[in-house]
């Protein structure tokens, strides 16, 4: 199940989130207009969602978090990106990674 929004997510969308990996759930965040999409089996689908809904590739970072050990990681192949100087599927840029795991604990609040 894909779930894309602007608020927290609730346990029961969390649970339902999980359903693709069972203890992990991909996210993509677009960090300007704090909108999460997460649930997809691939990344580049959460991207799509949020493409089409207006937002600019250069603010949507990708990566996801382990719901054992509540590990947030930013690592994921749309965040290659040599225009935006992001060599890595991992974030590069320290404010564009605190800004991503701030979002994270944002959504996710209810596990923390």
């Amino acid at each position: 199940m894909v779930t894309t929004k602007k608020e927290p997510y609730t346990k029961d969308e969390i649970q339902k989130l999980s359903q693709e990996f069972n203890t992990y759930i991909k996210t993509v965040i677009d960090i300007e207009n704090k909108v999460c999409s997460a649930g997809a089996n691939r990344h580049f689908e959460n991207e799509a969602i949020l493409l089409k809904q207006g937002s600019s590739q250069s603010q949507l970072w990708g990566g996801g978090i382990d719901l054992k050990t509540l590990a947030i990681d930013n690592n994921s192949m749309i965040n290659i990106r040599p225009n935006d100087n992001n060599l890595s599927n991992e974030i590069q840029d320290p404010e564009v990674r605190k800004k991503f795991e701030d979002l994270m604990k944002y959504f996710f609040k209810e596990l923390f």
